[in-house]
């Protein structure tokens, strides 16, 4: 069975981990790390900055959860099919 890819707005992701921690099945892994953002007349502030997206589409069960959850509609369907891979590593896509 064939089912549709997830894509990942970069700019759009705060690496808030909402997605990793709603997935089911724990197949989305994040990794971010902190910045400090300097407006002109503000304070500093930290900011969470994505480094890497990955899903184990191996793992996924494709329901969309992770789409529904994130608050910053940094996720969405695509209407690109996953790829095919004969291994399990081959499953694992950066986004």
């Amino acid at each position: 069975m064939k089912h549709r890819s997830i894509v990942l707005d970069r700019v759009a992701c705060t690496s808030c981990d909402i997605c990793v921690r709603e997935c089911p099945t724990w197949c989305i892994h994040l990794r971010s790390h902190q910045e400090t953002v300097t407006a002109l007349g503000a304070r500093p502030r930290t900011v969470n900055v994505l480094d890497q997206f990955t899903i184990d589409y191996a793992l996924c069960m494709f329901c969309g959860i992770c789409i529904d959850e994130c608050p910053f509609d940094a996720l969405a369907w695509s209407d690109q099919l996953v790829p095919v891979s004969t291994t399990l590593t081959g499953m694992v896509r950066e986004l």
